[in-house]
């Protein structure tokens, strides 16, 4: 799953955070160097090969063929959930917990997407990772497939789950290579966010009706066709991130030309393998364990990370084993959390107006970093915990099937607008920081939705279907509180948060610096004048 976050501002405080720590990473529309003999080539304003200039049906092409392989990669995660039953006995696995490592694999691998593929791809270019990435997950899930022994099939799909992590992490990024319009790229980025939920939830209905009439090995088939046909799409998606693009006019132009002064501001990178180890990975985790805004966000993010993939577990014991439905029909009651999905980015585009409305009216509100997104999950946390209980206590041979699988509806539409809101307000809080803290949420949740779905099959057997949807949903009411003291004390926890105070006193020397800047051309252009008088 992928979030709602305004990806250009965090490309660009990636940016910031790189250079920082002296991995200079030229802006993509732009660039210029000082007290060099290079000749840098930039973007044009009106270039038409800078994509921000693209057509927008060129545009829409690549938001789809982006969502087309991010539903691949999601779905990959749950597609062997309603295959479990046919899996273990072919492999002679009786343990109840060992049927849940092929999911739990899968999501492992996830861990690695934001530390290593986002880097990737802003040296190597988007295009390049998304197709070397997307060609390893295909041939993994073939393996998959065709694997004849048990550990086989956990080797492929953590090396599958490794792959397919890095659409969901470059995707974004695509789509803040070509849009530089706030507006258009978050609402983008909104169906973008909601499509993340497609694959997990279909799955479940494909694995359920293929596994017991062609046989579990015909559900891998299945995502291996989808992945097939995916390619034709994918084969044409372009080169969008603006630094390789320059690159390459670059080299074209040492061609055409033979300067070899001409060069590209990627070019001018100074690399150092500590340092960018130091961006993407100790940082991450100095600011979760000692960052309350970072620790607080991802705990409550891991949760509902974590509960979304404990539901594969815990449908199946609630509709096959209550209701007697057959794993197919089980898997056709996760569709309303794509319908409560759906209306939660209905509900975040009318806030998105409204909020922008009320930001153009100069409205005090409007201007505060908390009433910006936390809204958002102060809506949606209740609406997620009034799902688990609703679920909990309506799973019951007298009650119809429908009632709790309607649960599902407030389910989908708490979980996006949490995320949503959280992982946007992260992004506000930290921003030079905020690629890090980003980091720090996608490690925590994977690492949920890989463990968690562990503790579904003793929980729900032991304490009953009522009671173990009714303590996650305890869990899940205490985390409630957490957009509430953000938005209540949210100055006060970021004035205690050194690197908050960090990006402030760095905003400041970057203000003195403009002022003195804009001072030292005034004077400048007033001795031109006088010389030329």
């Amino acid at each position: 799953m992928v979030s709602g976050i305004d990806h250009d501002d965090a490309k660009r405080r990636y940016d910031l955070e790189a250079r920082d720590n002296h991995v200079s990473l030229p802006d993509s529309s732009a660039s210029s160097v000082l007290g060099t003999r290079k000749n840098v080539i930039h973007w044009e304003e009106d270039d038409p090969e800078n994509p921000y200039n693209w057509s927008s049906g060129w545009k829409c092409y690549i938001v789809l063929v982006g969502m087309l392989v991010v539903i691949n990669s999601t779905m990959g995660s749950s597609l062997p959930s309603n295959a479990i039953p046919f899996i273990a006995p072919d492999f002679h696995i009786t343990s109840e917990s060992a049927e849940i490592l092929p999911m739990s694999m899968y999501l492992l691998g996830y861990v690695l997407g934001p530390l290593v593929f986002c880097p990737l791809s802003e040296q190597f270019g988007r295009r390049t990772i998304m197709l070397a990435t997307f060609f390893c997950y295909t041939a993994f899930t073939l393996g998959c497939a065709l694997t004849p022994t048990w550990g086989g099939l956990l080797a492929f799909r953590i090396l599958a789950g490794v792959n397919a992590s890095s659409p969901i992490s470059v995707s974004g990024g695509i789509y803040a290579d070509i849009y530089k319009d706030p507006v258009t790229r978050g609402r983008a980025m909104a169906v973008f966010t909601a499509g993340t939920c497609v694959g997990p939830l279909v799955a479940p209905i494909i694995s359920g009706f293929i596994s017991p009439v062609l046989g579990w090995r015909w559900t891998f088939w299945i995502g291996l066709i989808f992945a097939g046909a995916s390619w034709v799409p994918l084969v044409f998606l372009p080169e969008t991130y603006g630094p390789v693009l320059l690159l390459k006019r670059a080299k074209q132009l040492r061609k055409e030309t033979g300067d070899s002064e001409i060069i590209a501001p990627i070019e001018l990178e100074k690399q150092d393998l500590k340092q960018m180890v130091t961006v993407t990975l100790t940082r991450p985790i100095r600011m979760l364990f000692f960052e309350l805004i970072v620790l607080a966000a991802c705990t409550y993010l891991a949760l509902a990370y974590g509960i979304f993939y404990m539901y594969f577990e815990a449908y199946p014991i609630i509709f096959e084993g209550i209701y007697g439905q057959s794993s197919g029909v089980s898997g056709l009651m996760f569709l309303p959390i794509g319908g409560g999905a759906i209306l939660a980015i209905i509900v975040f585009l009318w806030w998105d107006t409204f909020l922008r409305k009320s930001q153009a009216s100069k409205k005090a509100w409007a201007q505060k970093e908390e009433s910006r997104r936390l809204p958002l999950a102060i809506l949606g946390g209740p609406l997620y915990v009034i799902s688990l209980f609703w679920l909990g206590w309506t799973s019951r041979a007298s009650i119809p099937f429908y009632v709790p699988m309607l649960a599902g509806i407030p389910f989908g539409m708490g979980f996006i607008l949490i995320f949503i809101a959280l992982l946007n307000y992260l992004t506000d809080a930290y921003e030079v920081f905020a690629a890090s803290a980003m980091a720090a949420s996608s490690c925590c949740r994977s690492l949920a939705g890989a463990v968690l779905p562990f503790a579904a099959k003793p929980m729900y057997t032991k304490l009953g279907v009522p009671w173990a949807s009714s303590l996650l949903a305890f869990l899940s009411l205490l985390m409630c509180g957490i957009p509430v003291l953000f938005t209540w004390k949210g100055d006060r926890i970021r004035e205690g948060s050194v690197f908050c105070q960090e990006l402030k006193e760095r905003k400041m020397k970057e203000l003195e610096n403009l002022q003195r800047d804009r001072l030292v051309k005034e004077h400048r252009q007033n001795a031109e004048v006088t010389e030329k008088l």
